[in-house]
């Protein structure tokens, strides 16, 4: 066996279920749950549609590089939605099974062991980049995202020494749980940076389509380099789904794109790892690229929930609107193990302890007396949870 197997951590929804278990909620009470990031709104209507028309494509096998005319779609969504100048489809796009196996393969693709590699990620993060690292016989080195800092990783504390051993650096923005967007100057030093050291950044942009002002989109590292006249955009990786912006994350379609090169290599290894899309999946995907007015009316929605909830939360919590993606990350006036659990048992809404989605650090560990709150099930049941919420913390 792999010897690294055991050195991953529980899944935080495994630890999740061993925190509820015994517990019985009380029935008069629908459950909600509010801890993990999956869609609920309804899919585009044009999908039914496209689903029956190309239901015989699954007779055939995919390839590993997609349809030309997907690549096409993707690359033309990027070059309008980051104003990038040119992004060729054929050699700097390719389409993958969702940006979890592509984010967890690409560290298998680029970390080379025998250095004694160190991959950087956000603490708290999403817990594919430290299981990726691990299983790629690297270490990782969690960057604490505190609220002193607007939730960013504190980047300009870390010694050249990290620097020096730094492979592979993933970026989460706007991030996984506190919604901070990385400001155009985080991005150009870190392409520096990935300059000086030679690094890969692998820059997870999945929420990137869910935000509350139309008119201020966030900002992607494909656009950052643009702007810094990195064309080719050397040792950059970004990743982006269908998943949140299209309300579609059981057709597990999504892309990478950026360096050439990098692709290149990337390419090989996932024909190897056989992820490919169904030729169905590329029709929807081609679409749901394609179309911004089911993404507009799924922003509208969240832009409502957000209000009601932080409407009903903000007297008793400390909590304010992300930047960007649907999820609010209060500190809590209670240990949020406890939160989490009592919660569970007296309200029968279930949300996930921010300690969970963290490592502990010599500042403690960032998720600690804080818990994610996803805002995903419908405006209903948000502001029925969120009034259980305040029911719960008035009891304290």
């Amino acid at each position: 066996m792999n010897p690294n197997l055991a050195r991953l951590h529980p899944y935080p929804f495994e630890k999740l279920s061993a925190l509820k278990a015994g517990l019985t909620p009380p029935a008069d009470r629908a459950h909600i749950a509010l801890s993990i990031g999956e869609p609920q709104h309804p899919v585009p209507a044009f999908v039914t549609e496209l689903v029956r028309e190309h239901v015989a494509s699954l007779a055939r096998y995919p390839s590993t590089v997609g349809e030309a005319a997907l690549r096409e779609a993707i690359a033309a969504w990027a070059m309008r939605r980051y104003h990038l100048p040119a992004l060729d489809p054929e050699r700097q796009v390719l389409p993958v099974s969702g940006t979890r196996e592509a984010l967890f393969a690409l560290a298998q693709c680029v970390i080379d062991p025998s250095d004694k590699p160190l991959v950087l990620m956000p603490n708290p993060f999403y817990q594919i980049y430290e299981g990726a690292a691990l299983l790629a016989g690297a270490e990782p080195y969690y960057v604490d995202c505190r609220e002193e800092l607007g939730f960013q990783p504190d980047y300009g504390a870390l010694p050249e020494a990290v620097w020096k051993r730094c492979r592979l650096l993933y970026l989460c923005s706007p991030g996984n749980p506190t919604g901070a967007v990385a400001p155009a100057a985080t991005l150009a030093w870190l392409l520096e940076q990935a300059e000086r050291y030679d690094f890969v950044i692998a820059a997870d942009e999945c929420y990137a389509e869910i935000y509350p002002d139309e008119a201020r989109p966030p900002l992607g590292m494909l656009e950052a380099c643009a702007r810094s006249g990195r064309n080719d955009f050397r040792r950059v990786v970004v990743f982006h789904s269908l998943s949140k912006r299209s309300n579609l994350p059981g057709l597990r379609s999504g892309f990478v794109a950026g360096d050439a090169a990098l692709l290149e290599r990337f390419r090989l290894y996932r024909t190897y790892h056989g992820c490919a899309l169904s030729p169905l999946a590329q029709a929807v995907s081609r679409a749901a690229w394609a179309d911004e007015t089911h993404v507009q009316e799924n922003r509208s929605l969240y832009r409502k929930k957000f209000q009601a909830v932080l409407d009903i939360l903000e007297p008793l919590l400390h909590v304010g609107q992300p930047d960007a993606a649907f999820y609010l990350w209060p500190a809590l006036p209670v240990d949020d193990e406890t939160f989490a659990r009592e919660l569970y048992a007296r309200e029968n809404v279930t949300v996930l302890p921010g300690r969970y989605l963290a490592r502990g650090s010599a500042g403690g560990n960032p998720g600690r007396n804080r818990v994610r709150l996803a805002l995903v099930a419908s405006l209903a049941d948000c502001v029925e949870a969120a009034h259980r919420i305040r029911r719960y913390l008035a009891g304290l």
